[in-house]
């Protein structure tokens, strides 16, 4: 199975953050499982990092090598993406989080998350 992990999860597995649950933690260490990112994760940490917030706190290059490093895959957004976050329920505000759900939808992919609102969203998002 490919998952796509969004971008609290990507943050938590860099940085071996105690808040991963181990159903996450079993996912990201299956040999079966293969991981994909968002360009839209790299973007987030970018504008969040350079705004001081405190749960952003990461180079977006460094984060993004090591994850290319460590066998993720990036997703580019396309405009196929766009477009499927117009037939998306207004669930979530977050810019970023409803790309990453168009993109799951539209490549057939299951999105990780641990944010319960995100996982409002159902199949195929998935709460870890």
């Amino acid at each position: 199975m490919i998952y796509l992990l969004d971008t609290q999860l990507v943050l938590w597995a860099a940085a071996g953050s105690p808040r991963l649950s181990d159903a996450a933690r079993r996912l990201l260490d299956d040999p079966t499982s293969g991981f994909m990112f968002s360009a839209a994760v790299i973007w987030e940490v970018a504008i969040k990092s350079s705004l001081g917030r405190q749960d952003f706190v990461a180079d977006p290059r460094l984060l993004r090598r090591g994850l290319l490093e460590n066998g993720a895959t990036e997703l580019a957004i396309t405009s196929d993406h766009g477009l499927a976050v117009i037939g998306l329920p207004p669930i979530h505000k977050d810019p970023f989080d409803r790309i990453q759900v168009a993109q799951a939808r539209v490549e057939g992919l299951v999105l990780l998350t641990a944010d319960p609102v995100v996982a409002q969203y159902g199949s195929p998002v998935e709460l870890v």
